[in-house]
């Protein structure tokens, strides 16, 4: 599909995000393709390395809202969830290069990435809680292991963007480059990745993420559940409905 691309270079495959004119917010179909090529590549001997990248203006603005409302994820099989587990489990190395908005899952995909470089002009941000939703992705545990509770706090309960100069500092960015560059700079670290033998990069991975996998598989089957129950309540429905008429939500009634 277009607003996916994936090509495969020399063992490493780019999944590119291609949707700019809709800041590259993310569908069903795009996550359903995304999963499918995570998968690919896991069963791929040739594949050692795969990158996402988006534009040098937009990473993402997370979930396309129109599209997700139309179709909610409702099962594990949805391709929201066969992408956030793929992701969280893939067994070779991860590398982003994220500028401009990083939005909710365009932030929390990082966190199962191993390399992330950012362009300067790079804002993450997580707004769960201002959508009346909880995080995903395995973020409640993820975000407060790497930042320390208090700065998790901020990040998760006020939403607010941080910039990529704060998120090297916390250890999610790996370098801070100018936007023209960072996709740049990925591939290039890909390639020194790929000219590695593959069963050294696996199992190297494998030991350094051994002590949480199962934590994170099961912190993510959690927040699931909780975010599609609060996805029908109140709060969200008033978040969503706001978004749509372009004005302020009011929760000061639930």
């Amino acid at each position: 599909m277009t607003d996916i691309l994936i090509d495969t270079s020399n063992g490493v495959v780019t999944i590119t995000l291609n949707r700019v004119d809709k800041k590259n917010s993310i569908t069903a179909d795009m996550y359903a393709c995304m999963a499918d090529g995570l998968a690919a590549a896991k069963d791929n001997a040739a594949v050692r390395v795969v990158v996402f990248q988006g534009h040098e203006t937009i990473f993402s603005a997370g979930n396309d809202i129109g599209d997700f409302l139309n179709a909610k994820p409702s099962t594990e099989d949805a391709p929201v969830f066969r992408f956030l587990r793929g992701i969280a489990t893939f067994p070779k190395p991860l590398v982003a290069a994220v500028c401009g908005p990083a939005v909710g899952v365009g932030t929390t995909m990082l966190f199962h990435c191993d390399l992330v470089y950012a362009g300067d002009n790079a804002a993450f941000s997580m707004p769960f809680v201002n959508l009346g939703l909880c995080p995903e992705a395995g973020s409640s545990l993820l975000v407060p292991q790497m930042m320390g509770y208090h700065r998790a706090a901020e990040a998760l309960l006020l939403g607010e963007p941080f910039m990529a100069e704060a998120a090297m500092e916390v250890g999610l960015v790996n370098r801070v480059v100018p936007p023209t560059e960072a996709n740049a700079v990925a591939q290039s670290q890909a390639r020194k990745l790929a000219a590695k033998p593959l069963s050294s990069l696996i199992e190297t991975k494998r030991l350094m993420k051994k002590g949480q996998s199962a934590q994170v598989l099961t912190q993510i089957g959690e927040e699931a559940v909780s975010f599609g129950r609060m996805l029908r309540e109140p709060a969200a429905r008033e978040a969503f409905t706001a978004f749509m008429d372009k004005r302020r939500p009011d929760f000061s009634k639930m």
